[in-house]
């Protein structure tokens, strides 16, 4: 009998076809096959930017335009690119260390950042939303539910802005469009596109990853004559009903959505339920495990004590590093999956080879991408749908997806799911899209494709950043990013960078961004403490820190390489520069000790100081 659980029993070799109840081999091999047909040898560039007939979706259809107001000529302490959680962690963390010039600059009409743009129907966060929403202790607050919807997510950003005192100052639908460093007075010079012209001791960059929707490649799209939006700019107008679904002005139209990440899944249910039909076109299925979302149980909330938030994030961030706990607080997929799938925990003192754990960690892997495939059978009850939705890649190749009403809205008669067998859809027409061979004529096309990842900073920032001697961000970065921790980096003083670049990436987001905000917090109170007017790394800490990298990130280059294509792997073309562009490779937790004992150190090592 195949054995469900490897953990479960004290392995000494490698378990045999028989003993497994499939043969790897052949999954590899299978896996193989569904990679190659999808590589593309255009990689990341068969999707466009956003631009020309499809500028509007870059546009605001959330806010009305805000009056013209005067430029601003002032000077702040710190000004924080981004309105998203990254910069509002920030600007809360400032705050506790007594700075009052904060400027928020946002594009958006109000803060939220990707919770701000995202309010496609069922939107929500697939992270515990105990540990996603950041600051609850802080602010009292315990969520809804277990996975937040985005209303309350976007209420809990603008719950931070005002607790936070974040909203003073703030400029809302200003686009930064230069930044120069001012050698003269140690100054950054901060411009927008509304006549402002700032001067700041501090910048935080937090544009944030997912911030500029992309568009894919497909010949003729920019011919179609029907209706089209973008997620991220979802027109309820046309569609009618709210993000909680009821598109009641479907009901009449043939719709087609292009694109089944984590985005479709989410906002499929509610467009099978309301259209007259609905034609989801796919080049790669999501793997889709069980949600299971719930209201929050009050007599818990009243039981939390002092630092639950922390500890529970902690905990959790531990899990889903391979690492081992007492016990599993959060208890939901994401766990699930890293507890049987990654933590090598498991095969210690086993007896089993450390060259085979590997070996062992793949086989696990297979067998809870079978137990994905086999939901899929379970829940969809035409046979030729239910094989086409079927995941054939490791775990992580693509972000997990979790959802109990994705799966079970192909059963509808009005929902057809046109698989591309990894190809794509061939080209739209004036009226139809056309996909392996065939025309399907429809009234609109929603584009589920998703944000511009791996593309230039500057490309998705909108701006270039002019350091010392005139250089800028652009053209250093241009071969790969460079930085101390992802932090800061040589030649731009007083400048710091939320991302996951050379720096953590936790499967909770906001994890990493609020340990990136206490490291800056550490870092400007010792500038006002020791009247250290600017500071910048060496160059030569910054190399070595690029170099360790690209060094560990090697570690992950066969599994790329072997992955389905996706923003992952660069679109199956991982190389030097992706690889140098990633996140810390041997996990968060590690990244955090390194940042943490660097404090504790308390000289700043690396950095050089004026």
């Amino acid at each position: 009998m195949a054995s469900d659980n490897l953990a479960a029993t004290s392995v000494t070799r490698l378990p045999t076809r028989e003993e497994l109840g499939f043969d790897p081999e052949a999954l590899r091999e299978k896996y193989r096959i569904e990679r190659d047909k999808r590589l593309r040898t255009e990689g990341n560039e068969q999707y466009q930017e956003v631009g020309g007939d499809f500028s509007r979706y870059l546009d605001d259809p959330y806010s009305p335009p805000l009056k013209n107001r005067e430029p601003l000529n002032d000077e702040v302490d710190v000004i924080i690119v981004g309105g998203g959680f990254g910069g509002l962690i920030c600007g809360a963390r400032f705050r506790e260390i007594g700075i009052q010039r904060i400027r928020i600059i946002e594009e958006a009409g109000d803060v939220g950042g990707t919770w701000y743009w995202n309010r496609y129907p069922g939107a929500a966060c697939d992270t515990e939303a105990y540990i996603y929403l950041p600051l609850c202790e802080e602010l009292g607050y315990i969520p809804k539910t277990k996975y937040a919807f985005a209303p309350e997510i976007l209420g809990h950003a603008q719950r931070i802005a005002k607790h936070f005192n974040l909203y003073d100052g703030m400029c809302l639908q200003t686009h930064v469009t230069g930044m120069r460093w001012d050698e003269a007075d140690q100054r950054w010079r901060v411009t927008t596109n509304r006549g402002d012209h700032m001067r700041s001791r501090f910048v935080i960059m937090s544009n944030g990853p997912l911030n500029r929707p992309k568009l894919p490649g497909i010949p003729g799209i920019r011919s179609y004559k029907g209706h089209t939006f973008h997620t991220s700019r979802w027109d309820y107008d046309y569609t009618g009903g709210s993000s909680e679904g009821g598109l009641n002005k479907l009901a009449d139209k043939r719709v087609a959505i292009i694109g089944t990440g984590a985005t479709a899944v989410q906002c499929v249910p509610h467009l099978g339920a309301g259209a007259k039909e609905l034609f989801v076109f796919q080049r790669t299925p999501s793997s889709v495990d069980v949600r299971d979302n719930r209201r929050t149980d009050l007599e818990w909330a009243a039981s939390l004590h002092q630092g639950w938030q922390r500890e529970r994030m902690e905990n959790f961030n531990t899990l889903t590093s391979g690492g081992v706990v007492e016990k599993d607080l959060i208890q939901d997929g994401w766990t699930e999956i890293i507890r049987n799938l990654v933590s090598m925990a498991k095969f210690r003192g086993t007896g089993v080879d450390w060259g085979d754990v590997p070996k062992l960690m793949e086989i696990a892997d297979f067998q809870k991408m079978n137990q994905i495939r086999a939901r899929v059978d379970s829940i969809v009850q035409d046979q030729a749908t239910a094989e086409a939705l079927k995941p054939w890649y490791r775990q992580f190749c693509k972000r997990p997806c979790f959802h109990d009403e994705y799966l079970q809205t192909f059963n509808r008669p009005n929902v057809h799911l046109i698989d591309t067998n990894g190809q794509g859809v061939d080209r739209i027409t004036e009226t139809s899209v056309i996909a392996n061979g065939i025309e399907y004529p429809v009234d609109c096309i929603v584009f589920a494709t998703g944000f511009e990842v791996g593309t230039s900073w500057t490309r998705r920032s909108g701006y270039d950043v002019e350091g010392r001697n005139g250089q800028t961000i652009g053209n250093k970065w241009a071969d790969g990013i460079r930085t101390l921790h992802g932090y800061m980096t040589h030649g731009f003083p007083n400048l710091f960078i939320v991302g996951n670049s050379q720096s953590a990436a936790t499967t909770n987001f906001p994890h990493a961004m609020d340990e990136s905000a206490r490291h800056f917090q550490y870092l400007i109170k010792q500038c006002l403490d020791d009247g250290i007017s600017c500071l910048e790394p060496s160059k030569d800490a910054e190399d070595a820190w690029v170099d360790h990298i690209i060094s560990i990130s090697r570690f992950n280059e066969v599994f790329l390489n072997d992955c389905t294509p996706g923003y992952y792997n660069n679109e199956g073309k991982p190389n030097r520069r992706s690889i140098q562009n990633g996140a810390y490779g041997k996990g968060p937790n590690p990244f955090f000790r390194i940042t943490k004992a660097w404090r504790e150190g308390g000289s700043m090592e690396g950095m050089l100081k004026g």
